[in-house]
């Protein structure tokens, strides 16, 4: 038997605007709210609501199908204030009970590495975001970008978790199969899954692409190649933004048809079935521990951080935002901490890459700046006036 366990990230950060020195001291207001409202907007009516539309019916059509998210404090925020069907349409999904809502860090932030106290706020803040909005308390738990290594592994098992995804690299597997269950040697108390990324990728980069020996991919012939899994193998992850559907990959590329019959391809094999990450953790034991000391994530061809933290930009940024935690979170101003955990969000380091080669066009998606470095020159500006903030805030506590 091979299980399938679909897992899809759902997040939109809030973007910022263009903050120039001459704002600094005079102007609090961050964030691109009319950017924001157009891309949420955008990609609620091309992905999210077509995509939660056909995955509704699958699961009325299908008693076996399952599926599994995890869906950011931002992106819900986004949604409540944009989008508002969209969320109701995840709503409908929870109510399934065939859905799993998985476990992240509020604003999608690289915590885990920076600050161990403010990650597991963060966590925690993000379980009763899931626990309010679908009515479920997750048990597994996926860090932004699938950023894992044995620390971050016990620090999660610590936490309670029972399973957490990560990416199925193949310099950590070498000749093991990411189609199996592991275990962290710091952490044996919970599972690991791991994604699938050539499997999974086939889908979310290379279903539209015309040049690639295997297109067009079919729903029959996927499937012929999950299924080969079966005698090597327990459970194959295949783990993916879920604005492939619709926005990544355009609805006249056929990837909603693609969607709608694979379900049913799957099926007519009959040693298949889907589980969800919670199932599959409590159903297959893990086949080996791994030992991963360099942290590793799903972006890129690297599969590291150096998509966040691959230059002197992007660490200087990052280092001066988690250098205030102290400070301000004594200043006990809700909106200033806001502020500054939103200022958290991953994407912000992701636009000052400057990588290129195989990875460009994947920075440009989504990227509201022209240059990374004028991203780096806004995020810095802001930074300052989070400073002048704080110095404010300092005031009144003493006062």
């Amino acid at each position: 038997m091979v299980s399938i366990c679909f897992y899809f990230q759902v997040h939109q950060p809030f973007r910022l605007k263009k903050y120039s020195v001459f704002d600094v001291g005079h102007n609090h207001n961050y964030f691109d709210e009319h950017r924001n409202e157009k891309e949420m907007k955008k990609i609620a009516g091309k992905c999210y609501l077509p995509a939660n539309s056909v995955m509704l019916d699958l699961l009325k059509k299908h008693p076996e199908f399952k599926i599994a998210y995890c869906i950011s404090g931002t992106a819900i925020e986004q949604m409540r204030q944009y989008a508002p069907e969209a969320l109701e349409s995840f709503r409908k999904l929870a109510k399934t009970g065939r859905v799993e809502f998985l476990n992240e860090t509020y604003y999608h932030t690289l915590s885990s590495i920076y600050s161990q106290d403010e990650f597991k706020r963060q966590v925690e803040k993000h379980k009763q975001m899931v626990e309010d909005e679908f009515g479920q308390t997750p048990r597994v738990f996926r860090n932004t970008e699938l950023i894992f290594n044995n620390e971050i592994a016990n620090t999660v098992m610590n936490m309670g978790y029972d399973a957490m995804l990560a990416e199925g690299v193949d310099r950590i597997l070498q000749w093991r199969s990411p189609n199996f269950l592991y275990s962290a040697v710091s952490a044996p108390k919970i599972k690991l899954l791991l994604k699938n990324y050539k499997l999974s990728d086939d889908i979310a980069f290379r279903f539209s692409e015309r040049s690639w020996v295997d297109w067009p991919l079919t729903a029959p012939k996927f499937a012929n190649w999950l299924s080969a899994a079966n005698g090597n193998g327990h459970v194959v992850n295949l783990f993916m933004d879920y604005e492939t559907f619709g926005e990544h990959q355009w609805e006249s590329t056929g990837i909603f048809d693609f969607l709608r019959s694979l379900p049913q391809e799957l099926l007519k094999h009959p040693h298949n079935d889907f589980v969800t990450p919670s199932e599959a953790a409590a159903r297959y034991p893990a086949a080996s521990e791994l030992d991963i000391h360099h942290l590793i994530s799903w972006a890129d061809i690297e599969r590291d951080l150096s998509a966040w933290l691959g230059n002197k930009m992007q660490k200087a940024a990052i280092e001066q935002i988690y250098a205030m935690e102290k400070d301000i979170l004594e200043s006990g101003d809700e909106k200033l901490i806001d502020d500054w955990r939103k200022l958290q969000t991953s994407d912000h380091f992701y636009y000052m890459c400057t990588k290129w080669f195989a990875d460009g066009d994947v920075h440009k998606y989504f990227n509201p700046y022209e240059s990374p470095y004028e991203g780096f020159i806004w995020y810095m500006n802001v930074l300052n006036d989070i400073k002048i903030r704080l110095k404010e805030a300092k005031k009144k506590v003493v006062a």
